[in-house]
């Protein structure tokens, strides 16, 4: 009796030790895990460190300077973003121009895209033949894609060849002022093909049953397509303003291959913002300047953005939000 009367707290006292085994092991996994986690992410972290971030900092402090890439960088404090914003006339006309062909390529882009991928939708004969060529413009190289158009849209080349059949006679696209911006924003709608992709696959995952019972509630095909469609389409056409923002302001390619931003006059008609950075920094050797231009370009595109995602709320749905 005394043996077992001495053995009951002896086991009473050591159950507790279970859970704390057990807590000591689950932590020892958790530090496991995150362990694993960061040398599988360390890759990212680093390059992140190294050719983002690293470099982002720097051209803050170059942003502040007058450095030719050749001497020792000079402080100037913030006479270069003064001169941006109250001496420089082609950094405004470059903004402008940015603007207004994000203004008009993003929204075009958009309902050609939707437009596109409701056509895509239907149950129409060699529709796979159709997604693909309409597709297949986004794999083509945009340099490659802007030689095509710099000779299609020539004095001589093939549009005003086709307009003339009509009797019209076509404008110097790449060479006018005034139709210099519509070239490059009819370029760009050539590489609608992606959005088409992302909104005609959002179209799949519509439930049958919301048509159903519009059918039944009489609704015809415009009525469910703007009841059903387009707000359950919104997330993703949320996605593709926001993308196609970031992209409009970041246009480069396509004004370097076509006019290197330069027309006959005034020169600077097809200017836009990264061409003008390109020229500063790789042209004249400002490097300093063109650092200060990419931080308030980086503020514009930052200011669009949330201007969209505050907008967002009032038209975009989702379908598992409570509201």
């Amino acid at each position: 009796m005394t043996d077992l009367a001495e053995a009951a707290p002896a086991r009473a006292g050591a159950a507790p030790e279970r859970p704390v085994s057990r807590l000591g092991g689950l932590r020892s996994r958790r530090r496991k895990e995150a362990l694993w986690f960061y040398l599988f992410a360390s890759p990212w972290i680093i390059g992140f460190l190294v050719f983002l971030f690293g470099p982002m900092i720097a051209s803050i402090y170059l942003s502040l300077t007058d450095w030719d890439s050749f001497t020792a960088p000079n402080w100037v404090g913030l006479d270069n973003y003064r001169q941006l914003l109250t001496e420089d006339p082609v950094f405004w006309s470059s903004l402008w121009n940015t603007v207004y062909y994000a203004a008009v390529s993003v929204p075009l882009g958009l309902l050609l895209g939707l437009w596109l991928a409701n056509l895509l939708n239907k149950h129409v004969r060699a529709r796979k033949l159709f997604r693909t060529l309409i597709y297949l413009p986004t794999l083509v190289p945009l340099v490659a894609a802007a030689m095509v158009f710099k000779m299609v849209l020539a004095p001589s080349g093939a549009v005003n060849d086709l307009l003339g059949l009509v009797g019209i006679s076509g404008p110097s696209w790449l060479l006018d002022p005034v139709w210099v911006k519509p070239s490059l924003i009819l370029l760009s709608v050539w590489g609608v093909g992606s959005a088409t992709v992302l909104l005609l696959a959002a179209m799949k995952g519509i439930p049958r049953e919301l048509y159903e019972a519009a059918e039944v509630d009489g609704a015809g095909s415009i009525r469910q397509f703007w009841s059903i469609t387009v707000p359950q389409l919104t997330p993703i056409i949320f996605f593709n303003l926001v993308m196609g923002l970031i992209g409009a302001f970041q246009v480069f390619s396509q004004v370097y291959v076509l006019t290197r931003g330069r027309t006959q006059a005034p020169e600077d008609a097809s200017q836009t913002m990264v061409p003008y950075l390109f020229d500063q920094a790789f042209a004249f050797y400002h490097m300093g300047y063109a650092s200060a231009i990419s931080w308030l370009l980086f503020v514009v595109i930052l200011g669009f953005t949330l201007i969209a995602f505050r907008t967002a709320r009032r038209w975009v749905f989702y379908e598992t939000e409570v509201k």
